[in-house]
């Protein structure tokens, strides 16, 4: 006799889920170091004023941490929006569209910061 208990849900692929789990880890450890950086570069020097803005971002490496941080944070977001959408939004037709909405939106918020960083 064959007894089934629970769902029968497929669970596809090894580790499911294991690398929207560590994508969150690693982008919220990118962002809290760039912000650690940025705040002890703040705190240190001159007052705080357009020039001293500006001369933060005119080094090379900080522009590259900032772009780096700038797409952890569309990830970051994407990930966590995406999984609420997948919990919370049972219509699929529904949470396509926002699911598709929200890349649209990420994406140009994305593009936008980085326009801005370059012309710093």
């Amino acid at each position: 006799m064959d007894h089934n208990y629970g769902s029968k849900r497929l669970v596809v692929g090894a580790h499911y889920g294991m690398r929207d789990w560590l994508s969150q880890r690693i982008t919220a450890v990118a962002m809290t170091l760039y912000t650690l950086a940025l705040v002890i570069q703040l705190l240190v020097g001159a007052p705080l004023g357009y020039e001293r803005w500006s001369a933060i971002f005119s080094q090379q490496w900080m522009r590259l941490a900032t772009f780096v941080v700038i797409v952890a944070l569309g990830v970051h977001a994407w990930v966590g929006v995406r999984d609420v959408l997948m919990d919370y939004v049972k219509p699929v037709w529904l949470r396509l569209t926002l699911q598709a909405a929200t890349i649209v939106w990420l994406l140009g918020c994305v593009g936008w910061a980085l326009q801005v960083l370059w012309r710093l």
